[in-house]
């Protein structure tokens, strides 16, 4: 590390800067770089794509929206030159590209590295741990059940911001480290981090999937004719009340594991400080605030190519291994995978390497510690 040891509590986390490398080049690994630089750390760029980057070799990175700036970023050549170059891994692409990245990244990690996974879900950050002990690499594995920032990537070298959540839950593998990893995270991003308990609630605190599952199946000709249309408008009552029932079976699976998931209210609550308690009216408040985002207006938008396979299946699996019913849960996924034409179950490359289908409820948790 440029001024922090890289020990169990990773030096004086708040006084120090850290070298960061950021898997990814879209939308949060460009906000990511921007919001770190402004901080005084130093950040590396690596398009696991190959092309993502490479306007930001010869220009600045600028930032519209939430704290305008122009920064300059490094841009790595490859997996190594990033690992190399690093103290600090964070993984910010969409869920399914996990794997793929991290068996790229494993081979170059070091011991004492701290690879800080956002937004995880399907367990992916336990999938690395679990590679990286097998390789006999000991690293600390982050995970952030959503991402620190919104954001949308305008150009090659231009991203809007749109919000810093107020509060984001983090969980580390091994479980020990917990408080080392949020004292990290603030020293990186600022405050408003919290510690949780073990990935998994990590992974089922994130509501993406509840929420963006029905808004997709039930706007589909929306986003299939390529309309402009503002998803709170569109979360109606009735969509609204869809997405709670899939909220219901979610914070019910989180119970059989023995852990406590706040309330899909709760998380707007907590991200964008919204006062209404009923989750139609919440959506009308966003709507009145914010007037968008704007919704998908591309068939193959991550609503369904990711919070499907890594998002609903995942709940589905995890429902199996502790006998909970899902069939909302189930029912949207089938919905998705008929008009998509694809067994969206069938898409997640998570799930066959943890061996969940062989679970149980104690085993899993006791992977977790």
């Amino acid at each position: 590390m440029t001024e922090a040891a890289a020990d169990s509590s990773f030096g004086d986390a708040a006084a120090a800067r850290y070298r960061v490398g950021i898997a990814g080049a879209g939308a949060i690994a460009l906000a990511s770089a921007a919001w770190l630089s402004r901080a005084g750390h130093g950040v590396m760029l690596w398009s696991p794509g190959g092309a993502g980057a490479e306007a930001l070799r010869t220009r600045a990175l600028t930032v519209e929206g939430l704290q305008p700036c122009a920064v300059a970023v490094e841009v790595a050549d490859d997996a190594a030159q990033l690992c190399r170059a690093s103290d600090v891994l964070l993984i910010a692409l969409p869920l399914n590209g996990h794997r793929r990245v991290m068996d790229a990244l494993l081979p170059w990690l070091r011991d004492g590295q701290v690879v800080i996974v956002s937004a995880m879900g399907s367990l992916s950050s336990l999938y690395l741990h679990e590679r990286a002990r097998r390789a006999g690499k000991a690293l600390t594995v982050a995970s952030f059940g959503t991402t620190v920032l919104t954001a949308r990537r305008e150009s090659d070298a231009q991203v809007r911001i749109m919000t810093r959540r107020k509060a984001i839950g983090v969980s580390a593998l091994p479980s020990a480290q917990t408080a080392a990893c949020v004292a990290l995270c603030s020293a990186l991003f600022g405050g408003g981090f919290f510690a949780q308990a073990n990935a998994l609630v990590s992974a089922l605190a994130n509501v993406n999937a509840e929420s963006h599952g029905p808004l997709a199946i039930y706007n589909w000709t929306r986003i299939e004719r390529a309309e402009h249309w503002p998803q709170y408008h569109c979360m109606t009552p009735a969509v609204a009340r869809v997405i709670e029932t899939l909220d219901a079976e979610r914070r019910a699976l989180a119970s059989a594991f023995g852990i406590e998931v706040g309330t899909i209210e709760d998380h707007f609550a907590k991200s964008f400080g919204t006062a209404s308690a009923r989750l139609a009216d919440i959506a009308a408040e966003l709507h009145a605030k914010r007037g968008g985002p704007p919704g998908p207006t591309r068939t193959d938008t991550r609503y369904v190519t990711e919070d499907m396979p890594f998002g609903l299946a995942f709940v589905e699996a995890l429902g199996r291994i502790a006998a909970v019913p899902t069939p909302a849960t189930r029912t949207i996924v089938d919905a998705a995978s008929l008009i998509g034409g694809v067994d969206y179950r069938l898409q997640n490359d998570l799930l066959e390497p943890l061996g969940l289908a062989g679970e149980t409820v104690a085993g899993l948790r006791a992977r977790l510690d």
